[in-house]
């Protein structure tokens, strides 16, 4: 389970490598990314520092069609990274080797927009019909997590008797009930108004949706000619 497989492999390098390689377009100040954010200047853009990799809503003045591919390979901290990175190198390998290496990248990558299509529908909804202020569509999203709950769904419904040992709470569970209490619980937070803390939730369940789409595709009976 813990050999890394070629396509994990690379994925895990070019998430690193571009981590630390867009640390030289440094950050913003959080002022001057307050200030960005409620009085938006296409002008004032380079002040987003490596953040212009991040994906902006549609209607940003920040927003660029590159982000719609960089911003499933940024990440906003050390943090961030490690966490994503330590599941794709615990759940990546043996999807990989079921799957095959093409059907693994397709997968990983379907997932991840998926989870993007999902987080910018729901801000449309928000925006359009919720209390949601029209700035926060310049609030970025970054980051692997919605391909990870992908390949979080995928080892669930693949691998589901594994047991997995958890650190916090320090219990073992079987794979198909970990991703079920995880998916759970996002779907909670996503839906609570308390939530808070920047995390994009429903990119996490839109990449744990398309996941789940996608297997239930690939595993349904194949018909053949009459």
């Amino acid at each position: 389970m813990f050999q890394v497989s070629g396509v994990v492999k690379h994925l895990l390098i070019i998430n690193v490598l571009l981590f630390l390689g867009t640390m030289l377009l440094g950050d913003p100040a959080d002022k001057t990314a307050l200030e960005l954010i409620n009085q938006p200047d296409s002008e004032n853009f380079s002040s987003w520092g490596r953040l212009r990799l991040a994906m902006f809503y549609p209607t940003s003045e920040y927003f660029r069609p590159y982000q719609i591919v960089t911003h499933m390979f940024m990440h906003a901290d050390f943090m961030h990274i490690f966490f994503n990175m330590y599941a794709l190198f615990l759940f990546g390998p043996p999807l990989e080797r079921l799957f095959g290496e093409q059907r693994f990248l397709i997968f990983y990558l379907l997932t991840g927009f998926g989870a993007l299509a999902l987080h910018l529908f729901v801000k449309y909804l928000e925006l359009q019909y919720g209390s949601v202020p029209a700035a926060s569509a310049n609030i970025p999203v970054l980051g692997a997590s919605g391909a990870v709950f992908g390949l979080l769904v995928g080892f669930g419904m693949k691998f589901p008797k594994v047991v997995l040992q958890l650190i916090f709470p320090p219990i073992a569970l079987q794979a198909r009930y970990f991703v079920l209490i995880y998916i759970v619980l996002e779907l909670f937070l996503g839906l609570s108004p308390y939530s808070g803390g920047g995390v994009a939730h429903w990119a996490h369940l839109g990449g744990a949706l398309f996941g789940f789409l996608l297997i239930k595709y690939w595993d349904r009976p194949q018909q053949g000619w009459k």
